[in-house]
């Protein structure tokens, strides 16, 4: 009975339901602009893709530099000093003396691309001292120590060329050669009368401009210069030395003149022609104890000589025609001029190593300049002494 009231009850609920349903309106609003800014409070920071780095960019530099450059420096002393007492002199001879003398080399080159420029600088100074007898006016002897150079020279060359082929390089070569110091006849006469040579009295000047070979086999590092076209330039400063000039016995030679420079109003003369230049440089060994370099170097004005005035090839005949010329008027436009011959100088070095800082060095040259002397002029040294050698490379 209680479903079915249950079941009525929810009959009538449904008969009598309706749907329902609400409605809303939205009035209008006007909403005032305003202007908005926002603030960044954080720092910014830019970041670069190609972020620039300044110890990796010396670096780089450096490495393109020493890639570019090759420096070396060597420097050496050598000495020598020999003490004898009176007893030692008196029974077995003897004699006191002091030999000292410094080397400077300096070599630099520089590479870019097809185009290269080497600097070559070279001095050498040496002096001794001896003890030297002199013989006073009134017979007595004295006995006194005499400095005396016994080697003095310094030169520059500097070489700048393009390659042209894997072996050929085509340039020019500019050279001058002095010396630093007064040089003197001997030891016992260190006068003004006796002045032979000073700064710049002589001084060569060499251009040259041609083709240079370098030898590509390690072993044989050959290089030869050719140059057509060479000018050699000659100084003379000193008016003393050009103007004034003795003989072995004091006397004055009249007319003077010195290093080729026949006219004393003259301190320079100049040659054209071509000349040749031929080095060699190696070390051997693996530890280097033995250095060897040579250079020759020959030199022929030609163009000179086709311009000569009162030139004369044979000299038994210009020694006839300048005798003649010395009985005359000894007017330097008319005086008969020996014809040019060929310059040759070579140069020897060999240095032997003991130890990293001491080494033997033996050096000989040969020197032929028919302007200064007819006959062939040589030079020998050895010597033993400290070397200290810096390279970059």
């Amino acid at each position: 009975m209680k479903k079915f009231r249950l079941i009525l009850a929810l009959g009538a609920l449904a008969a009598f339901a309706r749907p329902a349903a609400a409605q809303i309106s939205i009035d209008e609003v006007n909403a005032q602009q305003e202007n908005v800014t926002f603030r960044d409070r954080l720092k910014s920071t830019s970041v670069d893709v190609d972020y620039f780095s300044l110890a990796r960019y010396k670096a780089e530099r450096a490495a393109i530099r020493k890639e570019r450059n090759y420096l070396e420096i060597k420097a050496d002393l050598q000495g020598t000093l020999t003490s004898y007492n009176d007893p030692w002199i008196s029974v077995s001879g003897g004699d006191n003396s002091i030999a000292l003398q410094a080397v400077l080399y300096l070599k630099h080159t520089f590479k870019k691309n097809l185009f290269s420029l080497e600097t070559v600088f070279n001095a050498k100074m040496g002096y001794n001292r001896m003890r030297v007898e002199t013989t006073l006016d009134d017979g007595t002897t004295e006995s006194n120590g005499v400095w005396f150079k016994n080697q003095d020279e310094f030169d520059i060359s500097v070489a700048p060329a393009f390659k042209m082929a894997k072996n050929w390089t085509y340039g020019s070569i500019f050279k001058f050669r002095s010396q630093f110091v007064n040089g003197y006849v001997s030891r016992t006469e260190q006068e003004r009368r006796h002045l032979k040579s000073t700064f710049m009295t002589p001084g060569y000047l060499d251009l040259s401009f041609g083709l240079t070979y370098n030898c590509p086999v390690k072993r044989f590092p050959i290089v030869v210069n050719l140059s057509p076209l060479s000018l050699n330039a000659t100084f003379a400063e000193s008016d003393w030395i050009r103007r004034q000039q003795f003989d072995a016995d004091g006397n004055e030679i009249k007319p003077a003149y010195a290093y080729g420079i026949e006219d004393p109003d003259k301190t320079s003369k100049y040659e054209g022609g071509s000349s040749i230049q031929i080095d060699f440089d190696r070390y051997f060994g693996k530890t280097n104890y033995m250095h060897y370099k040579t250079r020759v170097s020959a030199f022929y004005g030609w163009m000179s000589n086709l311009g000569m005035k009162n030139r004369i090839d044979d000299y038994t005949e210009y020694r006839h025609a300048y005798e003649a010329w010395l009985a005359g008027d000894q007017n330097v436009k008319d005086k008969p001029r020996l014809a040019i011959h060929p310059t040759v100088r070579w140069e020897n070095t060999l240095e032997l190593y003991a130890t990293k800082y001491i080494k033997t060095t033996v050096n000989f040259q040969l020197y032929y300049n028919r302007a200064q002397n007819l006959d062939v002029q040589t030079f020998t040294q050895l010597t033993v002494g400290l070397t200290y050698t810096f390279k970059n490379k």
